[in-house]
């Protein structure tokens, strides 16, 4: 069953209610947290995003989707095509751009149209106790739940999780260039946030602006009049001073979770994924829609154009394994395993929870 409820004008908010049978064992922590920020042509990019989490996760998701109005009913109708099988399996609210302070005008086109969104999710959604935000440009090539996990880890003080913004300080963007305090020795790429809501929330964070500490919500508008003249990369710079001053509340995701283009186009640099295989990869520089760097286009392509019945080694794991003998000529693509591994480790995960499992035994 689908329900549309609309807010107001222009505003829709869409829920997917999954058919379950009553089920105690059935709590919170079943269903994982999901958000993205959607602006101007990013409807497919997006809608491949959340594809891929589904095709290898576990657990059930709730997505949060923010996007323009004029994407709304786009991304409503489209969802709403996915095969029964699949739709069973999330949820998903779509919401407005908004901001809670400041200049609405000026948050928006910070960086990136929207990207700053991201920076409000503790406070519009005061009911999620934790969420996963990714880019729009962002492939899970492994299960989410893995990723998820990872809020386990957390000591009493850690309240976020990111990677860093790249592994040798001496390349890195940060530590040649920022004009503003940053996290660490290199900073962090804020592409894939793994959050603590309550905990962000509830948090007194340290800053230059006062002695004493701010609330989330109260810190954002002076924080950003302080540094809007000296940042770069908008929203990311922001959560990099913020921790800064915080890095205590920070948990460090090893490279291969925010895998990009960074981690190969200079030779590989990411050690982690050269023994794990790439967790999740991140599309960063509009890798999936040109031809500089193919081996991202490839996974892409492959994710996007797959069927979501077929037969997931036949018609997505065997077209990207054949298309990367196409890349193997470039610095990305030279080693097909950095990609290919946890899709296949993924594949046999799914294909094992899905099916073996129901396979009763020989009597």
């Amino acid at each position: 069953m689908r329900l549309t409820v609309r807010v107001s004008s222009g505003e829709v908010c869409c829920i997917c209610v999954w058919k379950l049978q009553l089920n105690e064992s059935l709590g919170p922590e079943e269903v994982m947290h999901l958000s993205v920020v959607a602006c101007e042509k990013r409807l497919d990019e997006t809608l491949t995003m959340l594809k891929s989490a589904l095709l290898f996760s576990l657990k059930k998701i709730k997505f949060h989707i923010f996007a323009e109005d004029y994407l709304a009913p786009q991304f409503e109708e489209r969802l709403n095509q996915w095969p029964q099988s699949v739709s069973a399996r999330f949820q998903y609210s779509i919401y407005p751009i908004s901001f809670s302070v400041g200049n609405a005008e000026e948050w928006k086109k910070l960086f990136k149209p929207c990207a700053a969104q991201r920076l409000f999710l503790p406070v519009i959604l005061k009911d999620v106790d934790s969420l996963l935000y990714v880019d729009t440009d962002v492939l899970f090539l492994r299960p989410m739940d893995d990723i998820w996990m990872f809020l386990k880890s957390f000591n009493g003080s850690q309240l976020a999780a990111m990677a860093p913004e790249h592994e040798v300080s001496k390349i890195g963007w940060y530590s040649r260039f920022a004009r503003h305090p940053f996290y660490g020795v290199t900073g962090v790429n804020s592409g894939v946030m793994l959050m603590n809501l309550t905990r962000i929330r509830r948090t007194l964070f340290k800053s230059s602006l006062i002695a004493g500490g701010l609330l989330w919500e109260d810190l954002l508008h002076p924080l950003h009049q302080k540094y809007k003249n000296h940042i770069t990369w908008g929203d990311q710079d922001l959560l990099n001073i913020i921790f800064h001053y915080n890095p205590e509340n920070l948990y460090i995701f090893p490279c291969q979770w925010n895998y990009r283009p960074d981690h190969c186009m200079y030779g590989s640099n990411c050690k982690g994924a050269e023994q794990e295989g790439v967790s999740i990869l991140h599309g960063n520089r509009g890798v999936y829609h040109d031809d500089k760097q193919p081996a991202f286009k490839v996974v892409y392509d492959a994710i996007h154009n797959f069927p979501f019945e077929d037969n997931m080694f036949q018609s997505l794991f065997y077209p990207i394994q054949n298309k990367f003998l196409d890349t193997v000529n470039t610095l990305c693509g030279r080693i097909p395993q950095v990609f290919l591994k946890q899709i296949e480790k993924a594949m046999k995960t799914v294909f094992d929870a899905n099916v073996v499992r129901h396979v009763r035994p020989h009597k």
